[in-house]
């Protein structure tokens, strides 16, 4: 027989956490490219309006300004593997590249195919039919040029 309870508490997996940050960064920085509104205001406004207990708010938080501040930077990491002129994306589409690449850029410590899928995801999820294919073709050349060591070794290891 268990100590235990017979209901378990239900802990949310920092996977989970973290992909609800992603998704609240998604809708927050969409919101913000178009209504112009200060990101620490939208910011606010996100954690008042949703419920974020299952959500990596400092993750959330991180991604919102952090791609807030480095969007030109973003842009032209991106932008040389667009099949057309960045104001001709949808604003899904720039949103989720935005979030992927400051993942594969700025956040070594998450591994390149997970920043990848996980924007694939947002992107089917909030995209258009098939923007995840685009987001994610253009992630995959964007971490080819940012993670080449991280894609070698991998490689390397599955010869192995």
């Amino acid at each position: 027989m268990s100590d235990k309870p017979a209901s378990k508490s239900k802990k949310v997996s920092l996977t989970s956490q973290r992909r609800a940050a992603r998704s609240f960064a998604l809708q927050a920085l969409y919101s913000w490219q178009m209504t112009g509104n200060p990101i620490n205001e939208l910011e606010a406004q996100f954690r008042v309006d949703n419920d974020m207990a299952g959500a990596d708010v400092k993750l959330f938080s991180e991604l919102l300004r952090g791609v807030a501040s480095r969007k030109t930077e973003l842009d032209e990491t991106y932008e040389p593997f667009l099949d057309r002129m960045l104001d001709e994306l949808d604003p899904i589409e720039l949103t989720t590249l935005r979030i992927g690449t400051y993942e594969l850029v700025q956040r070594i410590d998450v591994p390149y195919r997970v920043a990848i899928n996980e924007s694939v995801e947002l992107a089917k999820v909030f995209g258009a039919t098939d923007s995840h294919r685009y987001v994610n073709g253009v992630l995959d050349k964007v971490a080819q040029r940012s993670r080449m060591a991280e894609i070698r070794e991998q490689r390397e290891s599955r010869k192995g």
